[in-house]
């Protein structure tokens, strides 16, 4: 526990800081997998996935979201801390989930949610392969370091918003086209070269465009009434940029698109990774409209005296010294 306190504490990237959670919780509950996503703090879609399943083929990797997507049993959104799945007994006939699970060899698979009153910010599915089930102790143990690694997982993604270095990722969308089973048709120029940014791969190898793979599945999981969420993400991509990500209908096929997030997207982000409260989200809403103290009392009936302790409490709770640093780095600025 005090290992994993630290990790949470420490000024790390989320990746290098969920891999080496997955470790440190596999010597509080041993597992044999594990899957480990970031989540839009208000869809709750999946982005970023940090995952090693042995005996996983790439080729199932569509199949195995489109299924955890559409299970009614132990879904991320509905779990209130943690979860076992083989003690929810999702063994219907109709449940892909359980089915694509107990193929793979799985005998049990635990959800730990990492969620506070800013929102979802990601879920953790630990495979169990050989032995029992997870037992009650077992989740107890993930459900008390739940809020440290949450705390953790908002705080390394509070790091993000940093100011655009000389050369920002290519800010033209990209777009993909998929079938219902998730399998890419078609896809627009820069799309490898994103994806390759969003997931790290090998040059040899052809990225694998998991993100996509998630906002599509979520469509999928409205359209069927398992879960209302919009079928959006947003996730960092690189430098302080962030992407917003968003799957639609177009007949027979799923339309998936990829593209800088913007300002309101932004400032919700980094509203809720540093903690800001309501009002201070309002003013920060303002300021980056361009609004100076003056209206911005005018325009939510406070005094300028009262703005002014806003604006402090902002610059407090984000580290940025000046107003005109929190504005660029908020909106992914060059430095002022």
């Amino acid at each position: 526990m005090a290992r994993i306190e630290r990790l949470c504490s420490a000024e790390m990237r989320d990746r290098p800081l969920r891999a080496a959670l997955v470790e440190a919780i596999g010597g509080l509950v041993p597992f044999d997998a594990h899957v480990f996503l970031l989540t839009d703090p208000v869809t709750c879609v999946g982005a970023s996935p940090l995952a090693s399943i042995p005996g996983q083929s790439f080729d199932r990797l569509p199949e195995l979201i489109k299924a955890r997507y559409l299970s009614r049993g132990n879904r991320w959104s509905t779990i209130d801390g943690v979860a076992a799945l083989a003690a929810a007994q999702p063994r219907a006939d109709g449940d892909q989930w359980w089915r694509i699970v107990r193929e793979l060899g799985g005998v049990d698979v635990a959800t730990l949610v990492f969620a506070d009153q800013f929102g979802c910010w990601g879920f953790l599915d630990v495979w169990r392969l050989s032995g029992p089930p997870f037992s009650r102790p077992e989740l107890d143990r993930l459900r008390e370091i739940a809020p440290i690694v949450t705390r953790g997982i908002r705080r390394a993604l509070a790091h993000t918003f940093t100011l655009a270095p000389t050369s920002a990722p290519h800010r033209q969308p990209i777009v993909l086209l998929l079938d219902d089973g998730l399998r890419v048709h078609e896809q627009t120029t820069l799309t490898d070269a994103w994806l390759r940014i969003l997931i790290p791969t090998d040059s040899d190898v052809a990225p694998i465009p998991a993100h996509a793979y998630n906002v599509a599945a979520q469509l999928l999981a409205r359209e069927q009434g398992v879960d209302n969420h919009e079928a959006s993400a947003r996730t960092h991509l690189a430098n302080g940029f962030w992407v917003s990500m968003r799957a639609a209908r177009a007949e027979s096929r799923i339309v998936v698109t990829i593209e800088a997030a913007t300002s309101v997207e932004r400032v919700d982000m980094l509203a809720r990774t540093h903690g800001l409260s309501p009002r201070e989200t309002e003013v920060l809403n303002l300021l980056v409209s361009g609004a100076d103290t003056k209206s911005i009392a005018a325009t939510l009936f406070l005094s300028e005296h009262t703005v002014h302790d806003h604006v402090r409490s902002i610059l407090t709770r984000t580290g940025f010294r000046t107003r005109q640093l929190l504005l660029a780095k908020t909106l992914g600025g060059a430095a002022p």
